[in-house]
């Protein structure tokens, strides 16, 4: 069975990226576009899908026939959080699964998403790269054995947003899987933050933007006499789109209205 796929802010680095995956995947159908930057204009114009004439929508209700029912059967979203929570209202009233990697959502925007998808599914991930999925498993199964850790989260300078949810994510797990962390000894800071933002546990923060990157991450522990750098690099949006594929794949059948995380489809 052919799932039909439609993606949200597909003018985007990251929209363009995952309607080439769709296109080039035999069991999936690009049906849907939106993004109102480019509304009327060919996808193929906008993504240099050559033979893709499909109009991008100005928004989500183009993705409904005459009589009301959505052409798409998940929608993929890497847009900005405030354009992604109308997206999602959208999604959860009219049936459609969701895939989202926009960053930015709170805990009340999960209990909010858990709720309102009573017709269909919801799978956020902080990181859709299954290497870097595998690294904030590493960091929450080290954290226990380890006195203090930090996380460094180096991105391209076209992020808006800092930290980087994937960032937030793992500090989240390495504190839920320790408490016992040594207090910061630093007293003064002569540079404001210069130790970085405090992140759930209190763990330490920092955020790099800088061109010729893409999207990077080191977490580092230390213990007496040793430390542990877990590090994972992606040097090109491609990277993401074998966990989004997966995602667009699964999300329907998930036992719970909303996944966060890609682990989940990984069992780990």
């Amino acid at each position: 069975m052919t799932i039909r796929v439609g993606v949200f802010g597909v003018g985007g680095r990251m929209g363009t990226t995952v309607a080439h995956a769709v296109t080039n995947a035999d069991d999936l159908a690009l049906v849907g576009a939106v993004d109102p930057s480019y509304s009327g204009v060919s996808l193929g114009e906008v993504a240099g899908l050559a033979d893709s004439t499909l109009p991008i929508a100005a928004g989500p209700d183009e993705l409904l026939d005459s009589e009301g029912h959505p052409i798409v059967d998940v929608m993929v979203d890497f847009t900005h959080v405030d354009a992604a929570r109308a997206n999602l209202d959208f999604c959860a009233s009219h049936g459609i699964h969701a895939v989202v990697g926009t960053s930015g959502f709170t805990e009340a925007d999960h209990r909010s998403i858990a709720t309102s998808f009573d017709r269909s599914k919801c799978l956020l991930a902080p990181n859709f790269a299954i290497g870097a999925v595998l690294m904030i498993r590493f960091a929450e199964l080290a954290a226990p054995y380890f006195d203090t850790g930090e996380i460094i989260e180096l991105h391209h300078d076209g992020k808006i947003d800092a930290p980087s949810g994937t960032a937030i994510g793992t500090a989240e797990r390495m504190a839920n899987a320790s408490a016992d962390w040594s207090p910061d000894p630093t007293e003064t800071e002569t540079i404001e933050r210069a130790r970085g933002a405090k992140g759930p546990g209190g763990i330490p923060i920092h955020s790099v933007r800088m061109r010729g990157m893409t999207a990077h991450q080191e977490v580092i522990l230390g213990a007496a006499g040793q430390t542990l750098t877990l590090r994972h690099d992606s040097y090109d949006r491609s990277s993401f789109m074998p966990g989004v594929l997966m995602a667009v794949r699964a999300v329907g059948d998930a036992r719970e209205s909303l996944t966060v995380g890609l682990d989940r489809l990984l069992g780990i």
